[in-house]
């Protein structure tokens, strides 16, 4: 699984950014042993809190993609994000429309290695840990990163979206 597509584009665009991990040490893409399509239960496999997991959301703001990443310990609020942005309409996005701007499948939508960039949000409230874990590409894929790290490797705005 280590080569399937989605964790090498992954891991390139980690190694292309320089993006590293809370140690000091590149970022680099880990296999769990079993999917992690929650936040709770890559939490669990990681043992860490859940609001350490940045989950990947990818959200359809009038007819473009937008990816929230958010702590895993709540939940969007649609209608402040999409006043924030000026959005007439922010809806979760249909898994093909997930697939066709970011390459990957719901679950494991990571933050980076999608064909083209995606408009980033970068929950704040990820800040609060020294590292955070993100999707690799593919439900079992994690990375570790550090809240600061994300965000530049992402080119993503730190905003409040819960």
């Amino acid at each position: 699984m280590q080569s399937h597509p989605n964790v090498v584009a992954v891991q390139d665009a980690l190694d292309a950014a320089g993006a590293t991990a809370g140690d000091g040490q590149p970022a680099q893409v880990i296999l769990l042993d079993e999917a992690a399509h929650t936040a709770a239960a890559a939490a669990a496999a990681l043992c860490i809190e859940v609001g350490q997991i940045a989950n990947s959301l990818i959200f359809d703001a009038d007819g473009e993609p937008l990816l929230v990443l958010t702590s895993g310990a709540h939940r969007v609020d649609t209608a402040k994000v999409s006043a924030a942005l000026g959005v007439g309409k922010l809806k979760r996005a249909t898994p093909e429309f997930v697939r066709l701007h970011t390459g990957q499948v719901i679950g494991g939508v990571a933050p980076v290695g999608h064909p083209k960039p995606v408009r980033t949000l970068v929950d704040t409230a990820l800040g609060g840990f020294d590292v955070v874990w993100a999707a690799g590409g593919v439900p079992q894929a994690v990375f570790a990163i550090t809240f600061p790290e994300l965000v530049r490797v992402t080119a993503g705005t730190p905003t409040d979206v819960a």
